[in-house]
């Protein structure tokens, strides 16, 4: 290929926020726009991975159970590396020909804060990429506006308690009958200092700023809120269910793996041995955690449904310690369940024995859920599944 056809290549830089969820959202819709790019055909050596300096440890295995300590150090990073990378990757397309310079940068949402920067210092025009619902995304787009109002932070401890986080809030545009509890819990501080609120209100705030705003959702699922962002923002797309977009991409040639976690596919050949419809499965997510009682609570409630179960169960799941369930339980489910610590989770909710989806409403589940045509029974966290769960059970 020549200089000059090389020169007018799009090149497009990705970059997720620092967790599982994100990370797989991105590189979906990155093999995606590489699909759609004139080299499609060329499998994936036009991918190229690069890193910048994140703040956290060399090794911390409970990072995972802490989105703070995930998304905080998205706070500490300076334009300085980031911008230092776009003019490497600029450097390199002068001196070697072999790559094109820069032309555009897909930032996760939640790392616009330096990304937007970034963009501006060397010219680029920036996407910002968020691979969470509509409805959550409009959430995170209000709590300035929460805060103006004087709902948030929260005025003492009791508001945890006495029907306060039940206020409804009717002024939001697209979205109804919402109450404050339903917004991103980051809101749900007493303390006006709280890192995550304010890196969420900061990375929010920036949207207007972008070139485009791209949802992972699509327009029959979330057309109100859609209606709402669109007047809002100068461009929104939607882009999703991303899944059935590349289960139209030919498997051999763009073949990846999106998961940070070892899946364990034995479980596909369990599942192959039991009946259509009547496996419940069971899965937190990559970051949710719970304590001790609350899994063996859990565990009970899955002996006693008497139905065959397929559980991911972390190996940091429980708060500080290892997820252990008693000896009983094991006894008395030993025939119909199977415990994992990861799996191919888009195999799994489209095979035909599962039936049922116990979620904790983390959006990508939610959309392989929908997309797979299984019922979910949710079990909301922290971040933006409170807003996915009653979207869920009540649109």
């Amino acid at each position: 290929m020549g200089s000059t056809e090389v020169a007018t290549k799009p090149h497009a830089v990705c970059i997720p926020a620092p967790a599982q969820s994100h990370i797989k959202a991105m590189l979906k819709f990155a093999k995606l726009l590489h699909h759609r790019g004139p080299n499609s055909l060329d499998g994936l050596a036009d991918f190229r991975f690069e890193a910048i300096p994140d703040s956290l440890p060399d090794s911390n295995e409970d990072t995972t159970q802490d989105s703070l300590c995930l998304l905080s150090p998205s706070k500490k990073i300076s334009v300085a590396p980031f911008h230092a990378l776009l003019l490497k990757l600029n450097n390199d397309a002068i001196e070697t020909s072999s790559n094109p310079p820069v032309t555009c940068i897909v930032s996760d949402g939640f790392m616009s804060t330096f990304t937007i920067t970034a963009a501006e210092e060397i010219g680029a025009p920036i996407v910002l990429f968020n691979p969470i619902a509509a409805c959550s995304f409009m959430g995170f787009i209000q709590l300035r506006a929460v805060v103006e109002k004087g709902l948030a932070p929260l005025k003492d401890e009791s508001c945890f308690t006495n029907g306060y986080l039940d206020t409804v809030i009717d002024w939001i545009p697209g979205m109804r009958d919402i109450r404050l509890r339903d917004l991103p819990t980051f809101l749900q501080t007493t303390n006006p200092d709280d890192v995550m609120f304010n890196f969420t209100v900061e990375a929010t705030d920036r949207a207007h700023e972008a070139s485009a705003v791209v949802l992972h959702t699509f327009d029959a699922l979330e057309s109100d809120v859609l209606d709402a962002l669109s007047s809002m923002l100068p461009r929104v797309y939607t882009v999703g269910p991303l899944q059935l977009h590349l289960n139209h991409i030919p498997e051999h040639p763009l073949k990846m793996g999106y998961s940070l976690w070892k899946e364990e596919t034995e479980c596909l050949e369990w599942l192959n041995t039991k009946g259509p419809n009547s496996v419940v499965y069971v899965n937190f997510g990559s970051v949710a955690v719970m304590t001790p009682e609350r899994l063996v609570e859990f565990g009970w409630g899955l002996a006693n449904s008497k139905l065959p179960f397929f559980w991911v169960i972390r190996p940091d799941l429980v708060i500080g310690e290892s997820a252990i369930l008693p000896p009983e339980f094991v006894a008395e489910t030993k025939e119909r369940s199977l415990i994992a610590g990861w799996c191919p989770q888009e195999q799994v909710l489209n095979h035909p024995s599962v039936g049922g989806f116990l979620t904790h409403s983390g959006w990508n589940s939610t959309v392989e859920s929908l997309t797979a045509g299984v019922p979910m029974l949710c079990w909301p966290c922290f971040g933006d599944q409170q807003m996915d769960c009653r979207y869920t059970c009540n649109e």
